[in-house]
């Protein structure tokens, strides 16, 4: 589903070059649950959002399910994107200004799709927020909020979902919650999961942990052995 070759991606920093992440290289098959994790300032959300097309490497290659990102201009990504991935930030991204299920929607909407309302209320339903579509963002708790991302991206039917702390912004028992929901739907939708978390609970959740340390990787290995591995990398 996700390969990375040899990912290095660099940043101008005055009359030199900042290197935020060397030649990582991993596979990610068709229906995983990874984790990605390490220390503030190893390259995670950097390696994020380079998996997900959202920036281009400095060198190397990403495939999403065949396609090679570094080949695509950005319109062409976004297309891949749209049909492909799904994202929960940690910021939530929610609308404003828009009703929780027109969040949802969003996406659907998009795409010109004419089943967005029945698809989006559907899944607010699956994640245990039915009676709280018509709520804006503001009249919702953050774990409500998380919810509803999580909602929006499950709508297109991802092969592949990227997660951003998933649970950074919430206390323990709603972010256990979160940890049960991307469970539950890995399971009936066999969709792909890769995130990035300083949560040491929901990384073992997973079943592969890759651990990151300034901008490499140290350790890549199932939950069974990851924590070991990771602590003598």
């Amino acid at each position: 589903m996700l390969e990375a070759r040899s990912l290095t991606k660099e940043y101008p920093s005055g009359d030199q070059r900042l290197t935020v992440l060397r030649d990582v290289s991993f596979i990610i098959p068709d229906g995983a649950r990874v984790a990605i994790v390490g220390p503030s300032g190893s390259g995670k959300t950097t390696l994020l959002g380079l998996l997900a097309g959202l920036d281009t490497p400095t060198s190397g290659t990403v495939l999403l399910d065949g396609a090679d990102l570094s080949a695509l201009d950005e319109d062409a990504r976004a297309r891949v994107r749209g049909e492909k991935v799904g994202f929960v930030f940690q910021s939530f991204q929610l609308i404003p200004s828009l009703s929780a299920r027109e969040n949802v929607q969003v996406p659907l909407e998009l795409r010109g799709e004419r089943d967005a309302a029945a698809r989006a209320t559907e899944l607010l339903g699956r994640v245990g927020l039915a009676g709280r579509g018509h709520h804006l963002p503001m009249q919702l708790s953050g774990g409500e909020q998380q919810r509803v991302a999580i909602a929006r991206a499950f709508v297109n039917r991802p092969k592949l979902l990227f997660a951003d702390e998933p649970t950074g912004n919430l206390d323990a028992a709603t972010g256990h919650r979160i940890i049960e929901l991307l469970d539950s739907l890995n399971r009936d939708a066999g969709t792909t999961i890769v995130l990035v978390t300083h949560d040491t609970a929901l990384a073992e959740r997973t079943e592969r942990i890759i651990r990151l340390r300034d901008g490499a990787v140290v350790s890549d290995a199932p939950v069974a052995t990851a924590a070991g591995a990771g602590a003598t990398a």
